[in-house]
């Protein structure tokens, strides 16, 4: 058995949750030295900066387990488009274009 595969392994295993640990406390040495004074808060814990992140991710993060599958889709697009004609490549154009030149407002509601 190769060792040198199974340090990499455990190498993998280790550094999210030791990255996740230092970021949560760089976010709670950072709200306890500044936030205070600023702006009156409570100090808070570890732990609730750690909620802080997983909040803050949830609502402006968002988790990005489909990334492989939004890069499949966007090459069969590209696919797609590169097998057109000129003539339908421009007749897409025009269709596309019509369809977004109103904005959002602008738009009949017929």
């Amino acid at each position: 058995m190769n060792h040198k595969h199974k340090k990499g392994w455990i190498f993998l295993f280790l550094c999210p949750p030791l990255i996740l640990l230092a970021v949560t406390f760089i976010v709670m040495s950072l709200w306890n030295c500044l936030l205070p004074e600023i702006l009156g808060v409570k100090s808070i814990t570890f732990w609730q900066a750690m909620g802080i992140l997983v909040l803050s991710k949830i609502l402006f993060g968002g988790f990005h387990f489909g990334k492989g599958m939004r890069d499949f889709k966007e090459r069969k697009m590209r696919q797609r488009m590169a097998e057109l004609s000129p003539e339908e490549r421009e007749k897409f154009k025009e269709v596309w274009r019509d369809k977004c030149s109103g904005g959002f407002f602008n738009k009949n509601n017929g």
